[in-house]
């Protein structure tokens, strides 16, 4: 799936609460969690964060980079490290049966991505497990802490459909 100019400025809008860089700490997280959410992360620095907050991500999403610079990997412990395939402005068939693939292994689990892991939180939104909670980097302003809910869901498979 490609992901069409027309949607591109949409998906600029979080899908949740915006957190903004300055005001992101361990409790502005945490008391915007349900308790025992399944915390998925997407983005090397989000991921990098939770972790030096004392989180363990039962799914964390990274591709090695940040801002388009190459880095290291997060720490952290992980059970299983899955890759998939998924380029910049897409989502991949492999990245998808990737992630519903890791909804079903003991967490945590890391996905890394060879290409781009930007868009990987609509199928992430559109398969995760009820009590999910999605963290993801919201460039130059903060992070977005999103609270699955039937809309949310609804939202991604919406735009996920749009996309060709």
């Amino acid at each position: 799936m490609h992901l069409p100019e027309n949607l591109r400025s949409g998906l600029k809008k979080p899908l949740g609460l915006l957190i903004e860089d300055h005001k992101v700490t361990r409790s502005s997280v945490s008391n915007n969690m349900p308790k025992d959410a399944f915390v998925i992360t997407v983005g090397d620095a989000t991921t990098e964060k939770m972790i030096s907050f004392g989180f363990n991500p039962s799914l964390q999403i990274v591709d090695s980079l940040e801002k388009r610079n190459k880095r290291d990997l997060p720490g952290g412990y992980v059970k299983t490290i899955l890759e998939c395939k998924n380029p910049a402005a897409e989502i991949t068939e492999d990245s998808i049966s990737t992630i519903r693939q890791a909804f079903n292994m003991t967490p945590p689990v890391r996905i890394i991505v060879d290409g781009e892991e930007d868009l990987l939180v609509l199928p992430v939104a559109a398969y995760a497990p009820d009590n999910a909670v999605i963290l993801y980097g919201q460039p130059n302003e903060g992070l977005v802490l999103v609270v699955l809910t039937e809309k949310v869901r609804n939202k991604a498979k919406s735009i996920m459909s749009s996309m060709n």
